[in-house]
């Protein structure tokens, strides 16, 4: 990848990144997210399956049930570590390894505004307590993972002094998070490499989202050595989030080329089944999961993306267990639309495509949206139409005037081989006028009853598109059926009698 020439000297990146999973813990502390022991375990589950190196199952000091949870998952027979958090008091580290866990996970808060308006002690009470706890839950017999919380509003001095401190109190890892979301990318960099510098036991690294800098702060992290990342599935958590689970395995491998223990083809069912649970729905244009991430609208995008897919996806949708999808929209170009036709089993000539991409972009220029099912519709209602070059009748306009104290008139302009007419004729409601209207004028050239009207909402909801089937017989008992596909009920009713009309026509003359 040529960027990758241009990092500078100083990167260090390590031989693999663990990846440390919080959906459980910090992912539900999102407001209004709240999973039952059961729904954590199934969740567990597929985490495990997607590969995460630790699973942090929850907080299990503050409810019976966190208590549960941990304790079913860690009776579960996984793979991954499981992990309790504490804080750096007693009772909490005891709840969790009461619970079976593999790993503690324990903090305490190191930055000024922390120590003095929230926990009212001193600095040398903090690195106490720190200590202590460590060696407390090492006593436990597990694996002790240090958390300096609000890590990068923290003096460094005092953050050196601490995470030597719990060093050599026995941690096995060290955490630093970016509580606040407060860090940028290059100060993060810098922080990682100077606590290196001062532990030689794995770093980590947790940061959140709020300015939008999570993945990037992660990444940055990993560029100065860190080797293992916290991350939650959909980039849950509180406020504004933690750094996504799915973004940063996908940069990490394939930006960066640094392996984990993430089974990339997992990825968009985990990120689907943690949606339902948590019920938080995953925003259309995110990365990687985002119902957009592989769909492409713009004509000069699916032209490119149909002759190399490689054009215009920086990877493979199918990597992350995904597929891509081609949009019918005012975007659109002719290739686009005709890929998406082909794919559902249409064969169309030019000129039925040229019709249908008229509709598509008449219908986005008014606001609408054009569904998959609004364009197979499409499809199947040309290919039971006369090719231009045969209609006979052509629809100029039509308007309607309706209301709960006007009886409904419409008039219509057509042409009939070239020649233009105009009706106007009153009905019990819009529909039965323009018909009535269009039939003043056609009558002249072909006589026909309507046998069937029948109008169906192609995808409901108030935007879908009218679908108008109708059945004409004309003085001779031919029959035919013709549809047509409009946003407009009325204009679709009216262009599905003059398919038909023109399809009598059609056969009348071939057929007497």
């Amino acid at each position: 990848m040529a960027w990758r020439g241009h990092l500078k000297d100083g990167v260090h990146l390590p031989a693999r990144v663990h990846i440390f999973d919080t959906t459980l813990r910090d992912g539900e502390q999102t407001p209004e997210v709240s999973l039952t022991p059961e729904e954590k375990l199934v969740i567990a589950k597929q985490l495990d399956a997607l590969g995460v190196d630790v699973i942090e199952a929850g907080f299990p000091v503050i409810s019976k049930g966190e208590m549960e949870a941990a304790k079913m998952i860690s009776e579960a027979g996984l793979n991954a570590e499981i992990c309790g958090l504490a804080r750096a008091v007693q009772k909490d580290i005891d709840a969790a390894v009461d619970c079976g866990v593999d790993c503690v996970h324990t903090f305490i808060a190191t930055s000024e505004i922390h120590m003095s308006k929230k926990l009212k002690m001193t600095k040398e009470e903090v690195l106490a307590k720190a200590v202590e706890a460590v060696e407390y839950a090492k006593s436990r017999g597990v694996v002790v993972e240090f958390s300096a919380e609000d890590a990068t509003r923290s003096d460094w001095s005092f953050l050196s002094e601490i995470y030597r401190a719990v060093e050599g109190a026995g941690a096995d890892r060290i955490n630093i998070p970016d509580t606040v979301g407060f860090a940028v990318p290059k100060a993060m960099f810098q922080l990682v490499r100077k606590v290196k510098e001062e532990v030689r036991i794995p770093v980590s690294v947790h940061c959140h989202d709020d300015m939008g800098l999570a993945v990037a702060n992660s990444l940055a992290g990993v560029e100065a050595g860190a080797e293992q990342v916290h991350v939650t599935v959909n980039g849950l958590g509180e406020r504004a989030g933690n750094a996504s689970l799915e973004e940063l395995a996908v940069c990490l491998n394939v930006l960066y080329g640094v392996p984990t223990n993430i089974r990339l083809s997992e990825i968009y069912r985990t990120s689907q089944m943690v949606s339902s649970m948590t019920g938080v729905i995953v925003q259309p244009n995110k990365a990687v999961v985002g119902g957009n991430a592989f769909a492409h609208e713009s004509g000069i995008h699916t032209h490119g993306i149909i002759s190399s897919p490689d054009t215009y996806e920086p990877i493979s949708p199918e990597l992350v267990g995904r597929s891509r999808r081609l949009v019918a929209g005012k975007h659109a170009g002719k290739h686009g639309v005709e890929q998406m036709l082909r794919e559902m089993g249409f064969s169309l000539t030019k000129p039925q495509l040229d019709e249908i991409l008229a509709k598509v972009k008449e219908i986005g220029d008014k606001g609408g949206k054009v569904t998959d099912a609004d364009l197979a519709s499409m499809a199947e209602a040309l290919t039971g139409c006369l090719p231009p070059e045969e209609r006979r009748i052509r629809l100029e306009d039509v308007v309607v005037v309706t209301g709960n104290r006007t009886t409904p008139v419409a008039t219509v302009r057509l042409t009939i081989d070239g020649k233009e007419y105009r009706s106007s004729h009153f009905g019990v409601g819009p529909i039965d006028a323009a018909i009535k209207a269009v039939k003043n004028v056609v009558s002249g050239v072909v006589a026909f009853d309507l046998v069937e009207f029948r109008l169906d909402s192609i995808t409901g909801g108030t935007e879908a598109l009218a679908n108008v089937i109708v059945k004409l017989a004309d003085e001779s008992g031919r029959l035919v059926s013709t549809r047509a596909v409009r946003e407009d009920i009325v204009m679709a009713g009216v262009e599905a009698i003059i398919n038909a009309a023109n399809r009598l026509l059609y056969l009348r003359e071939r057929k007497p």
